[in-house]
């Protein structure tokens, strides 16, 4: 298993490595004017040669791509100060260290993350694993009905009716925000129920149709019918042997949801005004911030090879022959 994890964990390295240099290559050395950018529109020739000084893009290229990849692990100097590591630069519009800005909106985007992965997995896996035991019946019937209604809905059209009747007309609950756990933990669970509740209200339809399918197809599986056929009880077959060979395309589903919610849940995040990793991006997108869009892409990138890693652990934890392939 050890030597499993250090393949993996050199891989995504070399992966990583990959992305920042790509990302380095399609922004820094586009033809677009990296200066013109940060200088903005009444740009006098001498402000723009400072900045090109202050960014480095008077060097050669080569040099430039050194400094900021090797700022990722020991930090830069820029004018405005020390960029302590892992450094991804400062940001144009606002003139912050882009891993601050990060780091100040991430919690959010975490717990938005969190709190669904762990409500539609609760509910829809354990609706979809019921469902696939007492097939053919009517709770059968209910979940698979429910999950094909929801799975026709949207977040940015549940999201405002769901604020439109438990908000603004009933008063029942708060306008979505966020406030830190450490500070009101009453606060922030008031908070972020209505984003994170319709986030995974999406995702439970989904799970909820994937592990029934996936149960029913381990019940027909050869070692579940031989298991039955010697005697065994249906729920002890049910819960010994078919449940964990079921998880597999759970896993690899879910491995890919939560990296992408935890590279930023745009739609979720604009849909109730928070001001997470997601919204993060699209304002850096909108204002032209280039090390800010640079910063946010490989943030996500880190999350999604750490989440693949943690993923190919629990493949081979369920199914030790992974592990020799």
């Amino acid at each position: 298993m050890l030597q499993f994890i250090i393949r993996r964990t050199v891989g995504a390295f070399v992966t990583l490595f990959l992305i920042g240099a790509a990302t380095f290559f399609l922004f820094v050395a586009a033809p677009s004017d990296y200066a013109s950018l940060a200088c903005g529109k009444d740009c006098s020739p001498q402000r723009l040669a400072d900045i090109r000084e202050a960014l480095g893009l008077n060097l050669p290229l080569a040099q430039q791509f050194w400094d900021f990849m090797s700022g990722i692990v020991t930090g830069r100097d820029f004018p405005t100060g020390h960029c302590s590591a892992p450094c991804l630069g400062v940001s144009f519009y606002s003139g912050d260290m882009v891993w601050n800005t990060i780091l100040d909106r991430f919690p959010l985007t975490l717990t938005l993350t969190a709190g669904g992965a762990v409500v539609f997995l609760l509910i829809g896996v354990g609706a979809g694993m019921i469902a696939a035991y007492r097939r053919g019946t009517l709770v059968d019937k209910v979940a698979t009905g429910a999950s094909m209604v929801l799975s026709s809905f949207q977040i940015y059209f549940l999201g405002p009716v769901v604020l439109t009747i438990l908000v603004y007309g009933t008063g029942w609950m708060e306008d979505p925000k966020y406030v830190p756990l450490t500070q009101d933990p009453v606060g922030w669970f008031a908070g972020m129920s209505i984003p994170v509740c319709v986030m995974a209200t999406i995702f439970t339809a989904q799970y909820t149709r994937m592990a029934r399918s996936s149960m029913i197809e381990q019940l027909a599986e050869d070692h579940v019918r031989t298991a039955r056929a010697k005697g065994m009880s249906r729920k002890y077959v049910f819960l010994r042997y078919a449940w964990r060979g079921s998880l597999i395309p759970i896993v690899t589903v879910l491995g890919i949801d939560v990296s992408s919610m935890l590279g930023g849940a745009v739609v979720t995040e604009l849909t109730f005004s928070l001001q997470g990793i997601g919204r993060l991006a699209v304002d850096g997108a909108v204002n032209k911030d280039l090390p800010l869009t640079m910063g946010v892409m490989l943030f996500g990138a880190f999350f999604i090879l750490i989440i693949n890693i943690l993923t190919d652990i629990t493949y081979a934890w369920i199914d030790p022959r992974i592990r020799l392939s």
